[in-house]
């Protein structure tokens, strides 16, 4: 018993002090659930550039837009910046390493009101290897274009998610 409890005793412990904290599921109820209608009913604008219609395409992925019913509750505005940069430079004076970031300020318009109920950023970046191939640097600067706009809309769609749950405050 000793040893059962020696073992188990922690993760007991740890279960029953979770149960009582009050986490709930966010997609409990699954795609019929109350969070999964509201993000169905989220309308992307179109977003300027490539990486915007990656940014964009990702969000609708994920929230399913695109099988929406009805006329849509909410518009999604995002503005993003995308840089690129070169650092480390090297003894014959080109660049080692270029650091490409990709910003996204975003609004969630009710369009019942035309008021923003959510106003926030969200952004990630990359660090890319320059070589001596400039094919290979191009496609590495458009992979990490491809992941940090996939990383920016899961953030999105989370923070979009949480304030239709209603647990963020503005």
């Amino acid at each position: 018993m000793k040893r059962f409890l020696r073992l188990f005793g922690p993760a007991l412990l740890g279960a029953s002090l979770l149960a009582g904290c009050g986490l709930q599921p966010m997609y409990a109820g699954g795609g019929s659930g109350a969070v999964a209608r509201g993000l169905t009913g989220v309308q992307v604008a179109a977003i300027e550039g490539r990486a915007g219609w990656l940014v964009r395409n990702a969000i609708v992925d994920q929230i399913g837009s695109d099988r929406a019913e009805g006329a849509p509750r909410y518009r999604l505005d995002i503005r993003l910046d995308d840089k690129l940069e070169g650092f480390a430079l090297l003894s014959d004076d080109t660049i080692g390493r270029e650091r490409r970031t990709l910003r996204a300020r975003y609004q969630l318009v009710d369009l019942s009101s035309n008021e923003i109920v959510l106003d926030a950023t969200a952004g990630s970046d990359a660090g890319i290897d320059v070589v001596s191939s400039d094919y290979a640097t191009i496609a590495g600067e458009q992979t990490a274009l491809e992941n940090m706009s996939k990383d920016v809309a899961s953030r999105i769609v989370t923070a979009v998610a949480l304030r239709l749950r209603g647990d963020t405050k503005q």
